[in-house]
């Protein structure tokens, strides 16, 4: 399997190679160069192989759908990679991503239900692909016998679930971007009581949005990039979204009694990476009916499925919401379904992204043919959710159905029910536990969500994170007093 730059640049190379390289050189995302196709004896034996969630059978999916994509990690071992990530000590249930229907026995619609992506040790699905990609990173840096230094950025979960999966990692130091004062008081204390000494936590004065640009920025600059030896684990990186594919195949298999059946996914959507994942996994034969991308107020993604604009907010205009790790205004992962919508032409994908954006700060595909097969073709909708539809939503979820759902999923719920068809289950992407967006719950429910014991206590914990400008040389200068040029 090899894989190319969304923007046309002529190399190719293998799984192990993008896994610590982050971006392409010509500044675009790594894709593979044709999705593997599933046909039905495939799709037929993974539900045996899953089991709906019997034990091991998250990790034994998730090893047949890697496989696919890596051929340059001994299956052994690959295998052997899969079971320390999937378990039960982890996460804390054998079927790691347990559905939770939300639906009444009159209910006609094809019913909705949770899948169960917040069992992990953040409490949020970006441990799904993040405890996998801390043990890919330690695998591969030890065969090489080299060292990694990771730029992040995070709205939230990105940061704690990345720092978690590599705390302790042998070769492994972190440097996370984070917006300072925006991300709620659980999610930084997550973040900012680790002591780690491979832990680096520096908060941008400013929005997600300036912190991804530095990551990007540092990236870009090649001569640093190879000098420190940078890598990612936002979701620019391919090993991440790949991870993330494996738990579509789960939740439909939970889902349907047959693989004649068709399932619909609604995404909690910021950077668009939880999503493309679906798209992939819809690629490879997964009978997906619709995609449905749920957005905030910062609602890019929904103007662009409605209108064909995509059109980036100026800093000042992204707005502070109550769920917050979707509080951006630039869709990276973006790029790799415009990439495939433009039939894979990597000239206009770079004329796009590479041009068009930083010039103009949008793009108009409405006029394009290409424009009507998102919908069509991809199976992409969308819609949108204010704070008065999160406080409601978490209420009537609650009183309905016993649930308590945190502020993004609520989101994700309340967008979902606007797609549902009769006889196809709407199955919604759950983001992160109540916890960790607290506040709002208490404002929906007028009580606090439960706290599990490990986290009892966190926000008093003593803190060690820097301040630091929206500066992308300062930035640098900081990762360059911490570490050695290789």
């Amino acid at each position: 399997m090899l894989y190319l730059s969304t923007r046309g640049h002529p190399d190719r190379k293998r799984f192990c190679e993008i896994l610590l390289e982050g971006l392409a050189p010509d500044g675009g995302l790594y894709l593979p160069e044709s999705y593997p196709q599933v046909d039905a004896a495939t799709l037929a034996r993974w539900r045996s192989v899953f089991n709906d969630g019997a034990p091991g059978g998250y990790a034994a999916l998730a090893f047949e759908v890697l496989s696919l994509y890596i051929d340059d990690i001994p299956a052994a071992d690959l295998k052997a990679l899969c079971e320390k990530t999937y378990t039960e000590a982890v996460y804390g249930t054998p079927q790691i991503v347990p559905l939770k229907r939300l639906e009444k026995p009159s209910d006609t619609q094809g019913g909705l239900c949770l899948e169960a992506l917040s069992n992990g040790p953040t409490l949020a699905f970006k441990d799904m692909a993040m405890q996998l990609l801390g043990n890919l990173f330690e695998y591969e840096l030890s065969r090489r016998g080299e060292e990694l230094n990771i730029l992040g950025a995070t709205s939230g979960d990105t940061g704690s679930a990345a720092e978690y999966a590599m705390r302790g990692k042998r070769g492994v130091r972190v440097f996370m971007l984070s917006p300072h004062g925006r991300m709620s008081p659980f999610q930084q204390a997550q973040m900012f009581s680790l002591m780690d000494q491979n832990i680096h936590n520096i908060a941008i004065e400013g929005v997600f949005d300036d912190c991804q640009d530095i990551v990007k920025n540092v990236s870009n600059d090649l001569d640093f990039k190879r000098g420190y030896k940078i890598g990612t684990v936002n979701s620019i990186n391919w090993a991440r979204l790949l991870a993330q594919v494996v738990y579509y195949f789960a939740g439909y298999f939970q889902a349907t009694k047959t693989d004649s059946q068709k399932v619909s996914f609604t995404v909690p959507s910021g950077n668009f990476g939880n999503v493309c994942a679906g798209h992939v996994a819809r690629m490879m034969g997964l009978p997906i009916d619709t995609l449905v991308v749920a957005t905030n107020e910062n609602d890019v993604l929904d103007e662009f499925f409605r209108t064909g604009v995509y059109r980036v907010r100026a800093s000042a205009d992204t707005h502070e919401t109550s769920s917050p790790s979707m509080d951006i205004s630039k869709a990276s992962n973006f790029e790799r379904f415009v990439f495939d919508l433009l039939g894979r032409d990597g000239a206009r994908v770079q004329a796009l992204f590479g041009e068009a954006l930083s010039r103009q700060g949008r793009f108009d595909l409405s006029a394009d043919p290409a424009f009507a097969q998102a919908a069509t073709r991809y199976g992409f909708v969308s819609g949108k959710s204010t704070h008065a539809d999160r406080l409601r939503t978490i209420k009537d979820t609650y009183e309905q159905h016993g649930v308590v759902i945190d502020t993004h999923t609520a989101d994700g719920v309340k967008v979902a029910h606007e797609h549902q068809k009769p006889g196809v289950p709407m199955v919604v992407l759950e983001t992160a536990l109540p916890i960790k967006f607290a506040e709002t719950i208490v404002e929906a429910l007028g009580r606090q969500p439960e706290r599990p014991p490990q986290f009892e206590g966190i926000e008093a914990l003593p803190k060690r994170v820097q301040v630091m400008p929206a500066d992308t040389a300062a930035i640098q200068t900081y990762i360059a007093a911490h570490c050695a040029r290789a």
